[in-house]
Order: C-alpha cells, then structure tokens, then sequence
C-alpha cells in the first residue's frame, strides 16, 4: 500500500514486479476490495495495480469534480512508479475513466476492458439529484439501498455478509468526495467520440444490470470499432463480486490475447532512476531530454484572431442545464414558438452565458441573491426551479432557510410566508431517498 501525496490516488500492487501492469478500477461507493476475487488468478501474470476513488476506502479525502481529474490523478500516480504502459478494465466510475484514458492517452493503454460501463452513466439530472440526498440526508439512504443496485435479490438474500459489506463500504465513503464523483459523472458524456477508442477492447455487462446494463454495454460495442460484448448471466451491477470466476475467466482471456506491447517495453514499466525501494515509494530522478535534431522551419505563420467577443450563447446552454437541470430546460425549449423562442435564445445567451458564467461569484452565491430577488419580486413560479437550483449548486435546506429568514426581514412577511411554503415544498420532493 502507499502513503498518498496531493493529486494523486492512494493504490496498492499485487504480483511479480516485472510483470506487465494491469490496473482494476472500481465503481462509485466502492474501494479496491471490489477486485478481491479476481486478484488471486490475475495476480499470477501481471503486476495487479488497485486504487481508490477519492474519500472511499479511507482514502484522502480530496475531492475530484471530473472524470478526466480522476484520469489526471491515477496517471500523476503512475508517473510517479515509473509506469508507462498498461493493460486496464474499470467497473462503472472505473469505466468512465477507462474510456477517458482511452481517448485523451491512448498511446498508455495495451489493452481495455468495461465492465457495467456507458459512454453516459443515466441522466446528468438524476446524479445531481443524488449529491442533493447526499448533502442532505448523508450517506445512509444511498449506503441502505446500494445492495438492490448492485446485486441480483437472489445473490443478496443468499449472502449477507457480502451485502452488509456492501453497505458499510458506501456508509464509510466521505459524503463530499461521493457527491463530487456524481458530478463526475453527470457531466461525463463521450457517445459522440467512440469511434475513436482505437485499443482493444471488452464490454463485460451482467444480464441483470438495472443500472447500466446489456443496453448501455451494447451502445459502446456498437460504437467502439472491433470491441467484443460479454453478457455475464445472473449477476447485476457488481458483477465482479456477483460472478467473480466468470469474470475473472472473461479478462484473463482478453488481456491474455488483446494486449497491444509497447514499441520499446514488454514490461508494462520503465525503469525508475535511483529507486531502491520497493514502487510504493518513489523517487524519480529527473533525466534531462536528449538534444532533438534542428530543423529548418518556415516563418510560422500567425492565424487572424477572431473580431469582438465570442458568443456567449454555447456556455450559458451548458450552465443553464447545469444549475436548472436538463429536464426543466428541455421543457422550456421545447416548448418555445415562433413567438417565445427569441426570448429563450436572449435568457440562454445574457442570463446565463453573460452573468451566471461570470467568475466574480460562485454558483451558490448567486443562488441566494437569485432567492432573495424572486422573493422580492413576489415572481414565486420561478422560486421553485431556482430552489432546485440552490440544492444543486450546494446550498442545504437549512441554509435556504437562512435565506428566506433574511427575506422576511428586507422583502416582507407576506412575501416571505408565500415562498417559505413553495421552498418547502420543493425541497421535501427534493431531499426525500427514494426507497
């Protein structure tokens, strides 16, 4: 195991150390104990490499917004063991960052494999919404109902160490690293990329996966150019602890035929100058790059720049879904007419790609003086979607509380006692675990 620096992921190694590496990603909630019955075997062939997300496991709790952040970090890790090279598979959250390394760092990857992945995890609504319980309530609710999630009701009913296990793994994660991975994967959406995953891959799904299943596993073969679908019977969302010799069988025979060497390594790892410990502990030293040949260049050549500001229009659509969500959005815009549709194109362009992008205030700031002004205008139809809004931008209910206290005294009573009834409502909608 190893003592974890800042912006890199607390890992540890099983197998020979010469051996190529193979990096076992896990899923949202869970640690690296997700892999403990696939290690045994694979460890006989390759130098196994685990990590844990973020705030799971005991990890650091440092919290990472973005799929190509957790990308970021595991390779910061890997630079720093002198790993260049690697084979790879990842379980849902785990798979997210599988297909971000496959993408953005191809030339790192032998050899890929997703297992109960989606090239986009549901709505980026419903993962939202799942940070707002989690803020809200803590990480009971979702620890409570995750068996039903991962496992099929036969395997939980027959196994309940595993399913308490299940549970207290979810219990014990940190709750803000938990909601900052839900963003992760609500703003996580690579369909239109696919084709160009170029390593060779395997889509690995249980056949009662009700959260990313045979569907979502079907999108990325279809869209992955010569990957390969296995469908894993009787096992739902965790399928690596619900059919852990299946599974097992299943990357053994990809990695063991699909494993694309590197140009100048078959190991899978460079050598570390000046390491006499074990990988656990790095110390690179710092090799100066060897001289490159000079070459004769024309003058460059200097592109016109772009007259006036760019339109802001692009990222206030993407601010707008991100604060209102992209349900409420797609009800305003698809709804607009000849007649509305100008207005919904000059709210999207000023109000949200002008003020609310501005980085004078942060997102919550500007949820409370969004509040405070609709209070103020008595405009309640709006007060319930920007109270979702706060919500999402990380205001709890007792601080939206606060903020309608603070209205009564500057707005009025009466305005006051209206919006305290609309928030409430909307937040008992919003804040509610779904049993």
């Amino acid at each position: 195991m190893s003592e974890t620096p800042p912006n890199t992921l607390q890992y540890r190694f099983d197998g020979p150390e010469d051996a190529p590496v193979l990096i076992l990603g896990p899923s949202l909630g869970t640690t690296w104990h997700m892999w403990d019955r696939q290690v045994p075997e694979l460890a006989q062939q390759w130098r196994v490499f685990r990590f844990d997300l973020p705030g799971h496991g005991g990890a650091p709790a440092r919290p990472a917004g973005s799929v190509a952040e957790l990308t970021a970090r595991l390779l910061a890790t890997l630079d720093g063991l002198g790993v260049q090279r690697f084979g790879y598979a990842g379980c849902a959250l785990g798979g997210a960052v599988g297909l971000e390394l496959a993408l953005r760092h191809p030339e790192r990857l032998a050899s890929l494999a997703l297992i109960a992945a989606s090239p986009r995890f549901g709505t980026a609504d419903e993962f939202r919404q799942r940070g707002v319980i989690v803020r809200t309530n803590g990480l009971d609710p979702i620890a409570r109902t995750s068996p039903d999630r991962w496992f099929t009701g036969g395997f939980a009913a027959a196994q309940p160490a595993i399913t308490e296990w299940a549970v207290q793994m979810v219990r014990t994660t940190d709750p803000g690293c938990y909601i900052a991975s839900c963003e992760a994967l609500a703003a996580f959406d690579v369909r239109s990329e696919l084709g160009r995953v170029g390593v060779p891959t395997l889509v690995l799904v249980g056949s009662d996966d009700q959260v990313t299943g045979p569907a979502e596993a079907r999108t990325l073969v279809a869209g992955i150019p010569d990957a390969r679908l296995a469908v894993v019977p009787g096992a739902s969302h965790l399928v690596p602890v619900e059919q852990p010799a299946a599974v097992t069988d299943l990357l053994v025979r990809h990695f063991d035929t699909a494993w694309q060497p590197a140009h100048d390594s078959t190991t899978g790892q460079t050598a570390v100058p000046a390491v006499a410990a074990a990988p656990v502990q790095p110390a690179l030293a710092a090799v100066p790059p060897q001289a490159a040949p000079i070459a004769e260049i024309a003058p460059a050549v200097v592109p016109p720049q772009p007259q006036g500001r760019p339109d802001p229009y692009d990222a206030g659509l993407k601010v707008r879904r991100e604060v209102l969500g992209d349900a409420h959005v797609d009800q305003a815009l698809t709804g607009a007419d000849e007649f509305s549709g100008d207005f919904q194109e000059f709210i999207t362009r000023y109000a949200w790609g002008e003020v609310w992008d501005r980085p004078g205030l942060d997102r919550r700031t500007r949820s409370c003086v969004t509040l405070t002004a609709l209070v103020a205008g008595g405009h309640l139809d709006e007060l319930a979607s920007h109270t979702r809004a706060a919500l999402r931008n990380g205001l709890t209910p007792d601080e939206i509380k606060e903020v309608l206290l603070q209205t009564a005294v500057y707005c009025g009573v009466p305005a006051a006692n209206s919006a305290f009834r609309v928030a409430q409502q909307v937040i008992r909608e919003e804040t509610t675990p779904q049993e």
